[in-house]
Formats: structure tokens, sequence, C-alpha cells
């Protein structure tokens, strides 16, 4: 399921614990594809601490607690780190993260809390949701296969890498154009991990965002870029995507078609992506300008291939949100493409 669908679910089950039915979700997928991301995402948004709890790394103990006397009883001392209303507050996310990687007895011991909410006297504040994720058995992890009286606990969703979910992720934190570029341009390597070989560093959602802090750190430093880059998304990969990088140099104006003076576009696929991307970078930071936004949509009426500039309308959509429907050019550019039928936009009334 592609990782929108999935926030969608999440952000519902997180607000379904003030009707009182909310139901533990276990995310599925292999590392790097941005399960904890997704997770961390929705305490982000709804401005709720995150308890993250790595079962891998624990005893039984540490979730059950420490026995101490009580006059004539033995009683358990309350774990810090569980969900306190009075420390944490009333409303957040319970994360248990690579839960499928912890020994059957830690697992064992975690069924009360997320079944019945509660461990011994301890009982989850009801504000509180459950998430949990960990990797598949094939995907060379450290992995235990997951009991059932465990897995019947959860509700089962699976964590797919998606281009145009990740691209909208990417321009709201930053992610350097060129990156983005790379990727409309050869899709396929969002995400590319074969279990068989095991390899040390692949593409992931996870590793782009390590070649991002690569170009800021190694951008006066040309011959140390291409091994960096290579050391955050493997070495074909990192090859590709520098000389991608490389043949950038070759770019037309970008100031130039914002400011609608140059309308030429590149005869090469991979600078057109290239071409694409720094547009909606730029739109984004110039806050959605209407002179920009208008010049750039008659220069996506220039593409050769329809397709590209609507994926450059689509891109810029998410980056400037509804001011793109007020531009009076949109109509015109909606028009010039209606047959094609692969737009989503649905311009207010």
């Amino acid at each position: 399921m592609r990782p929108a669908h999935i926030e969608t679910i999440l952000d519902r089950e997180f607000h379904s614990c003030a009707q009182g039915s909310h139901t533990p979700v276990m995310l599925w997928g292999p590392p790097g594809v941005g399960k904890s991301q997704i997770i961390a995402g929705i305490a982000t948004r709804n401005d709720v601490p995150l308890i993250d709890i790595r079962l891998s790394q624990m005893e039984p103990t540490d979730l059950r607690g420490i026995p101490f006397r009580g006059d004539d009883n033995v009683e358990w001392s309350v774990p810090a780190m569980l969900p306190d209303g009075v420390r944490h507050g009333p409303r957040g996310i319970l994360f248990l993260d690579e839960i499928n990687a912890a020994p059957p007895t830690v697992s064992a011991a975690a069924y009360q809390l997320i079944l019945d909410r509660r461990l011994g006297e301890y009982q989850i504040p009801e504000g509180w949701a459950i998430f949990a994720a960990g990797n598949r058995q094939g995907d060379r992890g450290v992995t235990y296969a997951m009991p059932a009286p465990l897995a019947n606990r959860f509700t089962h969703y699976d964590v797919d890498a998606n281009l145009d979910d990740w691209v909208g992720w990417a321009l709201n934190h930053g992610i350097d154009a060129r990156i983005v570029g790379f990727l409309r341009f050869r899709p396929d390597l969002l995400f590319s991990y074969d279990a068989a070989h095991n390899p040390v560093a692949f593409p992931s959602p996870r590793s782009w965002e390590y070649a991002h802090r690569a170009l800021r750190k190694f951008a006066d430093r040309p011959d140390l870029l291409g091994d960096a880059l290579q050391a955050c998304v493997g070495q074909a990969c990192g090859v590709e995507l520098k000389a991608f990088i490389d043949n950038l140099e070759n770019l037309p104006d970008i100031d130039g078609i914002l400011a609608g003076e140059v309308m030429e576009v590149p005869k090469g696929i991979d600078l057109q992506y290239g071409v694409a991307a720094a547009l909606v970078r730029r739109a984004r930071e110039s806050a959605g300008d209407p002179t920009k936004l208008s010049n750039i949509l008659r220069y996506a009426r220039q593409y050769p291939q329809r397709e590209m500039g609507v994926m450059l309308v689509t891109d810029l959509h998410r980056a400037v949100g509804q001011p793109l429907f007020k531009v009076p050019e949109f109509v015109e550019w909606a028009n010039s493409v209606a047959e094609l039928m692969l737009y989503d936009f649905k311009p207010a009334a």
C-alpha cells in the first residue's frame, strides 16, 4: 500500500482513540522504505508525543517492570518509558518498532499491553494509539516469526515505496531538486533492494535523504562527491546520479524560464526532468508567485511529450497547492492536456 494511504489510515486510527474504537496497527516493509517516518509524521501533524520502544533491545522485565515488596505483597514498578497521562500528556503514540525482531519472551510480555492496553496494574491512557513496525522475514533482517497470538492483536499493512508520495515528502522537506529530478528520470531507483545479495548500501527513501545530505556536505569537493553518493545509495546508483548531476550544467536558464524569456525545452530527457525539478523548487521558494507560476505553466506546454508537462504541473501542485488553480494559465494548460486524463486536480469551485 502506498505511504499516502497508510498515513490516512494511521491518522484515523489515532483519532479513533477518542471514540474508543482504536485497533493497534502493524506496518510491514523492507528496510529503508519509511515505516518509522510515516508514524513519526502522524505524531508531528497532531502535535503529540511519540514514544519509540525498540523491543529487540529489551528483556521481558523491561516492559513488566521490577518487582518490589509492598507490605505483605509483591508489587511491580511501572517502567518510566511507558506512556503516562501526567508526564507525557493524555494523547500520544506508542510505537513498538522492530517488534518481530524481539525474542519470543519479550514479544509475549507485550501481548497484554497491545490487546488489553495494560500490564498488571498499569494501563495505557485512552488517548494513546499503538502502532508497530517490522521487517519481513525475506528482507534479511534479524526477525522471528510473529506468533499467531501476537499477530492477531494487530491490523496489518504492507508499506510500498511510491515515487509520487516520496516527491511530495521531498518537496516539504527541502530535498535537493537534483535528486528529485534524477528519480523522476529513473523512478525504478527510488527503492531497489535485492535481499539475496544482501547489499550494504542501496537506494531507498531513507538513503536518498542521506544522498541529499552528501550533496550539501561535499558540494565544494567534486573529487569526493561521487564516492560519498555511492556510500549512500550503492555503487552503480551513485555513479549514475553523479553523471546526471554533472550533465545538469547544460540546463537552460531557469531564471529566464521563470521570467518568461526562455521557452526552449532541452532535447535530453534527463535534462527535461532536471528542468522540471528545478522549476518546482523555485516555485516553492517563491511562495507561489503568480507570475512565475504563469510562466512555468506556459513552459509546461512546450514539452514535446505532454506527459512530461503533466508531471511538471502535478509536482507544481504538490509544491504550492491551491494558488496554482487561481492562475489563469492553469485553465489553458488543463485544456491542452484534457484528453490525457492523467491529472487528478480538483480546483475549488
